[in-house]
């Protein structure tokens, strides 16, 4: 009897209309196009601008892309996660909105936060519930609003971020397709390095402070700490799963979290991976956090065929990280 494992097998995707532009950035801090193309590879970000819209409106919007292209009966899903370090609010559940905004009248829901590492930890949650044999349709939503985190005078932070959504589909798979491997690790001794400070339950919001006015309500961040550790954790980690899956260079995609193109290009080269395997799009959507992979999904869609080998990869604040490799299950 073969083993059930949990495949991709649709993906769908958001993302706001405001454009964020290099050039936009150069009128609100002191920078430029070059600096920062240099530095992080990023030309544009998206923004989601519309009050009393947050995370949960872009998986929604995500997640009916996917239902659309998929035919699937929302009835039928058993199971919504949502990825992201930005959740609506914080005690009422974001994914059993999203699941009720949906039509998913079926599912039980829960949200994930990692930080940029939610997705790809979310991919390992999905996978294990399939190969339970529990449930055969789990949609895993990638989302945040990142923009509501920034501060826009901030210059180290400002440029990287964006806002976005992605979604993907997984269904038990019984051809050895889908998840394969995966190697995840965290060391919370560099939950210093990159946070939000305030805002949770250590350093709440008080009575007489003002949101924007005061220090650690937006995202700080040491640069060269979390560079140093995201180029070196990820490029092991990937490299790791190549060798333990006998994986030749010429098999792989990549599918690195798009938090620095210097990163995505240092993990490559460890890999020894041609560009032409290596998928990008820091370039138009920045760092979207949570949805970095399933937006890469989505746009690389059309070059997959049924069978590639994609190992995904990413590096977040607590810290967090981890590799994951995945068969390709469809033709597009």
């Amino acid at each position: 009897m073969s083993k059930t494992t949990a495949a991709i097998t649709a993906v769908g995707k958001y993302l706001p209309e405001y454009i964020l532009t290099n050039q936009i950035l150069e009128t609100m801090v002191d920078t430029n196009d070059e600096w920062i193309t240099t530095r992080t590879g990023i030309k544009e970000r998206r923004i989601l601008k519309e009050d009393g819209k947050g995370s949960s409106f872009m998986a929604i919007k995500a997640a009916e892309d996917l239902i659309a292209k998929s035919n699937l009966d929302p009835k039928e899903i058993d199971l919504v996660i949502v990825a992201s370090a930005t959740p609506d609010m914080q005690a009422a559940s974001t994914a059993a909105f999203v699941a009720y905004k949906i039509g998913a009248t079926n599912a039980f829901s829960f949200d994930v936060d990692s930080a940029c590492s939610s997705f790809l930890y979310g991919i390992s949650i999905a996978s294990s519930f399939i190969e339970s044999g529990k449930y055969k349709k789990i949609v895993l939503i990638g989302s945040d609003k990142n923009s509501s985190m920034i501060d826009y005078e901030d210059r180290a932070t400002c440029i990287i971020f964006g806002d976005g959504a992605g979604a993907v589909l997984f269904e038990p798979n019984e051809e050895g397709l889908g998840v394969q491997d995966e190697y995840l690790r965290t060391n919370g001794e560099g939950r210093e390095f990159l946070q939000v400070k305030k805002g949770g339950s250590v350093y709440p919001l008080k009575k007489g402070e003002v949101f924007g006015k005061e220090e650690g309500y937006f995202v700080k961040q040491e640069g060269r700490t979390v560079f140093k550790n995201a180029v070196f954790n990820m490029a092991d980690v990937s490299d790791r799963i190549m060798k333990r899956n006998n994986l030749s260079k010429d098999q792989v995609w990549l599918a690195a979290h798009q938090a620095n193109k210097r990163i995505i290009d240092a993990t490559a080269e460890r890999m020894e991976l041609d560009g032409s395997k290596v998928m990008v799009n820091i370039d138009k959507y920045g760092n979207t956090t949570s949805a970095t992979l399933p937006l890469l999904l989505n746009d690389y869609e059309n070059q997959l065929h049924k069978g590639d080998h994609i190992i995904f990869a990413a590096f977040g604040g607590g810290f967090s990280w981890g590799a994951i490799y995945l068969k390709w299950a469809y033709n597009s």
